[in-house]
């Protein structure tokens, strides 16, 4: 599973070796021996590569974001979170002070908001590139990119596909989400990093409280 652009080593750092442990179509598992900038013995640290992914905050034109609940196995229950989605291999991105993306991860982004929500860009909507952040960086180079997307409108011919294991999707006001989060009923790391940084950036302030 190759790396993108944006986990590759920086000045200081060094791989001495890389032990492949385990891998299948979506995680591979790798023991690394790596040196860094401020320690001069190298260390081993166990390392869970993962495909890169784009979350996609839908803003509708009355400022309203729309949220899917969706089945999660790993955690056994169903939760509330924005549509996402892992990036093929070979696609990278570009991170720069602009937030700028490749056209390629754009069009991810674009495809699971219609895959996953039903919903797409209006004829005078625009997706709105918000950087990227990294989920657990404990023990995973996993890294998302964040989409603004406004304004959305249901796909007319949607129909929601079966395996995607999505119980639900609808619009929800932004006190509605502020109550869901302050009372733990969304949990999930993607939207919640999303949630922050649209709050940091201003977009929040548009919408519905």
């Amino acid at each position: 599973m190759k790396r993108d652009d944006l986990v590759q080593e920086g000045e200081g750092w060094e791989t001495v070796s890389s032990d492949r442990q385990f891998a299948n179509a979506h995680v591979e598992v790798v023991t690394d021996q790596v040196g860094t900038p401020s320690h001069s013995e190298q260390g081993v640290w166990t390392v869970v590569q993962r495909k890169a992914a784009v979350i996609i905050a839908p803003m509708t034109r009355d400022g309203k974001i729309v949220l899917i609940r969706q089945e999660r196995i790993p955690i056994r229950a169903a939760i509330w979170e924005m549509p996402s989605g892992q990036i093929d291999n070979g696609l990278t991105g570009v991170a720069d002070p602009a937030h700028r993306t490749s056209k390629a991860i754009e069009e991810v982004a674009l495809r699971e908001l219609r895959e996953e929500a039903g919903y797409e860009l209006t004829q005078d909507g625009e997706l709105i590139a918000m950087g990227y952040y990294f989920s657990s960086p404990g023990f995973t180079d996993e890294h998302g990119y964040f989409f603004l997307a406004r304004p959305v409108a249901p796909c007319p011919t949607y129909v929601r596909d079966e395996s995607e294991s999505i119980l639900d999707c609808r619009p929800f006001g932004i006190s509605e989400i502020d109550r869901m989060i302050t009372e733990n009923e969304i949990r999930d790391a993607n939207t919640l990093g999303m949630w922050a940084r649209l709050s940091a950036r201003g977009f929040l302030s548009v919408g519905l409280r």
